[in-house]
């Protein structure tokens, strides 16, 4: 257990600029006079932790100090070098070739040899089926936009299919359920906003600069909720047998039930959106909606204006 707590704490130093003893006890729930013990045996093992006193004192291992290799495992490396690739393709960037060049530095031919045997055991591609390379551009774009503290420009088609320009503050990129999506401050809007790449056009960095915003994470997280808050119904649908397959790609099996005759039972909570309607329509004669009759007509009317379009 010390031993554990001692890399703990050495990892907790390297990521960190300063960390308080109180912290430190606390986290590792032992006592002050433990964690003085412990950094000191971290001190006399060879790494150098520099301690500063008074109101923003605490511990932090010296600058210019790096770890070997040597603490770092096989199957770490690995695992460092599997998330790497899978990243390279998305956002194309010469420096992660780079980086993977180095940390395959790290190893030696035999390893090089099983860790190249286990990336193609696990292979994981998080590019789009569609637009890979103007997703790609994009994403250039914004992360350079956001590093500069530039504004960007683009056209934006909402979830109602409405359109519109807006000028933008860039504050981050993030991958959510295998979408990208942008993070920034809409200067339309006056507000936080969160916009989905593939609905991203004509996109352009200004030369217009701005001051980064001091947003805690904890606000971009209320966006999410926000834009994903929607009144869930309780749906029950009947799928045909010959629908298997695509059930179990979008269901989880504890919401599938496989009845005597072959046909699938769903009961599932979801939010009823406009979105919903045309998803459920996507499995044509294959499904009968049993519950709620709320969806139920509007899928009905939906498919009624349909049939109108071929009259």
């Amino acid at each position: 257990m010390k031993l554990d707590r001692l890399l703990a704490i050495t990892m907790l130093l390297l990521n960190r600029k300063r960390v308080g003893a109180k912290e430190l006890s606390d986290r590792f729930e032992v006592s002050l006079r433990t964690i003085y013990r412990d950094l000191e045996s971290i001190n006399q093992s060879g790494i150098p932790i520099i301690s500063y006193t008074g109101s923003d004192g605490g511990y932090e291992i010296m600058d210019q100090y790096r770890l070997d290799r040597q603490l770092l495992s096989l199957e770490e490396l690995q695992s460092i070098i599997l998330a790497l690739k899978s990243m390279h393709p998305s956002l194309d960037e010469p420096d992660i070739g780079s980086l993977l060049d180095k940390v395959g530095t790290l190893m030696s031919k035999t390893e090089q040899g099983a860790a190249a045997a286990i990336s193609q055991q696990v292979v994981i591609d998080l590019n789009p089926w569609h637009g890979g390379d103007t997703e790609k551009e994009k994403l250039s774009i914004l992360k350079k936009a956001a590093r500069d503290l530039q504004l960007v420009r683009f056209a934006y088609t909402n979830s109602e299919g409405s359109d519109s320009e807006r000028d933008c503050e860039p504050l981050g990129i993030v991958m959510k359920r295998y979408i990208w999506y942008l993070h920034g401050y809409c200067r339309l809007r006056k507000e936080l906003r969160i916009f989905r790449l593939s609905r991203i056009k004509d996109l352009q960095q200004l030369s217009e600069a701005f001051e980064r915003r001091l947003i805690p994470p904890e606000d971009m997280d209320y966006r999410w909720e926000r834009s994903n808050r929607a009144e869930c119904v309780r749906l029950v649908l009947l799928f045909q047998p010959k629908a298997k397959a695509k059930v179990q790609d979008y269901y989880s099996a504890d919401k599938i039930v496989v009845q005597p005759d072959g046909t699938i039972l769903v009961t599932t909570m979801q939010p009823e959106e406009p979105w919903l309607y045309g998803f459920l329509l996507s499995y044509g004669a294959d499904l009968k909606i049993l519950e709620p009759q709320s969806v139920l007509q509007a899928v009905m009317k939906k498919a009624q204006e349909i049939v109108q379009l071929y009259i």
